[in-house]
């Protein structure tokens, strides 16, 4: 099978640079794979990706050396086990909250008896290799996001669950479940910013993959020397967003205008 790339990061001491991707467009997912990331995750939550869409993208990374993952919508067992059977090597599920949800997430992603994944991995045993199934339950990520005001009280717990590989962090969840604003990038006086070192310190007691989503590298690269494991920064949509805001801002200025070129 296809070695996971991400495990072998971790294991190697490595930071996993990640980005995110919520255009529905197979092409955008394969610039956004050519440019070097470590892996890239489809947002099947908050983006506009449906699973034909993911496919075509799982697809069109695949192509290159870049990692595909994807965040689910939900703790859904059929949700999760169709985009695994697709071909995605890593899975981040949002809102895991108790031990509770933890296992059942994990065992959604693991072939029995270790967990109740069903059998039929079409598109994976192409990407993964002809002995798939004999080790997908070692290859596949499975990241467990913390993010919610149970999730807090219920850290250790969660944390303990056989088999889970680790978390991530979703700063905007987590800041209201504190009582803050949603974002990213929090300060250091902030609620948020203490749970989520108190997070990373309570997953590196277990040796487990750490990861935190961002809003610019300078915070990241910050994040890394902290002791995250992998960073999530910008996505297909802000990249669009954030060049032609550039070229607008230039050429409209030139002819006098304010417009920020929203």
């Amino acid at each position: 099978m296809r070695k996971n790339k991400l495990k072998e990061l971790f294991k190697a001491g490595k930071p996993i640079i990640n980005s995110w991707l919520a255009v529905p467009s197979s092409f955008s997912a394969e610039v956004m794979a050519n440019q070097g990331w470590d892996s890239l995750t489809i947002d099947m939550q908050h983006g506009l990706i449906d699973y034909p869409n993911a496919v075509s993208m799982l697809q069109a990374i695949s192509t290159t050396s870049c990692t595909p993952m994807a965040r689910v919508n939900w703790n859904e067992p059929g949700q999760i086990m169709k985009i695994l059977d697709a071909g995605c090597y890593g899975i981040i599920c949002p809102m895991v909250s108790n031990r509770k949800e933890a296992e059942n997430f994990v065992q959604a992603c693991q072939y029995p008896p270790k967990g109740y994944r069903s059998f039929g991995p079409i598109r994976a045993s192409i990407y993964g290799g002809d002995d798939y199934s004999k080790h997908a339950d070692n290859e596949i990520l499975k990241l467990a996001m913390i993010e919610t005001k149970e999730a807090l009280e219920k850290l250790n717990e969660i944390l303990d669950t056989p088999n889970l590989d680790g978390i991530y962090i979703g700063p905007a969840d987590l800041s209201l479940a504190v009582g803050e604003n949603p974002g990213f990038d929090k300060a250091e006086n902030t609620k948020a910013y203490k749970e989520i070192l108190k997070i990373l310190e309570a997953a590196k007691k277990r040796n487990l993959l750490a990861g935190l989503h961002n809003g610019t590298p300078e915070y990241a690269q910050k994040m890394i020397e902290k002791g995250f494991n992998l960073v999530t920064v910008g996505s297909d949509s802000r990249y669009i967003t954030a060049g032609a805001k550039f070229d607008l801002e230039k050429l409209k200025g030139i002819k006098g205008s304010k417009s920020k070129g929203y």
